[in-house]
């Protein structure tokens, strides 16, 4: 009897510890992979603009001009301003290239007044500048390449169909763009949508002259 007690209190001895035992075996901790570090972002080139602000009869347009990207074409817009040349004018012609007035564009500008015009410009085609006919894209009205003087336009949609593609026959230069509007594009479509006369117009631009055209008031440089 003294001896089954004695193995039982072995075996218990035992029992109790082997738990102790096992949590004294040193443990590996997992290790995570480690990834390789990644290069810091780099950060998007910020362009110089110039602001101008255009006051219309049907409200205001604030335009951000590409001075560092499209340098000749924004010279050449900024002496229209400097010299107030652009006041008085309007914007006269309204292309809707869709029905529903989401797509098109608003053409201002000297239409055709020497006394107003400066020199025509060389042409600074989208291939050139990298920039695009984005919605709000502020464009020159051109005959053959490097024939824009005071006349512009802005889109209203993405109208990438006017951007310079080498891969076209002919007149393959597009046109200049130079800016885009950071504010006002309500007004922008105010004026896409005003009436226009379905026998004013020459050419292609029968039918898409404004009726009453909108006054330019001024054009002014902003801070």
């Amino acid at each position: 009897m003294i001896r089954l007690t004695a193995l039982c209190t072995a075996l218990l001895a035992v029992a109790v510890a082997m738990p102790s035992l096992a949590q004294s075996e040193p443990q590996t901790p997992a290790t995570p992979a480690e990834t390789p570090p990644q290069p810091p972002p780099v950060p998007e080139k910020v362009y110089e603009t110039v602001r101008v602000a255009i006051a219309t009869s049907e409200g205001p347009i604030m335009l951000a001009l590409e001075k560092e990207r499209a340098p000749v074409t924004t010279a050449n817009f900024l002496r229209y301003v400097d010299q107030k040349r652009l006041d008085g004018t309007a914007f006269y012609r309204a292309l809707k290239v869709s029905d529903d007035g989401s797509y098109g564009l608003i053409q201002g500008g000297t239409q055709g007044n020497l006394k107003a015009m400066l020199p025509p410009i060389a042409h600074e085609p989208t291939t050139k500048t990298g920039l695009s006919h984005i919605d709000g894209a502020v464009s020159m009205a051109r005959g053959a390449p490097g024939s824009a003087a005071g006349d512009f336009f802005i889109t209203v949609g993405a109208l990438e169909s006017l951007n310079a593609d080498p891969s076209k026959p002919g007149d393959n230069l597009g046109f200049a763009v130079f800016g885009h509007v950071v504010e006002g594009m309500d007004t922008v479509r105010r004026i896409m949508n005003a009436p226009t006369s379905p026998t004013l117009g020459e050419g292609a631009m029968k039918g898409q002259m404004i009726a009453s055209p909108v006054r330019i008031l001024t054009a002014r440089r902003a801070q």
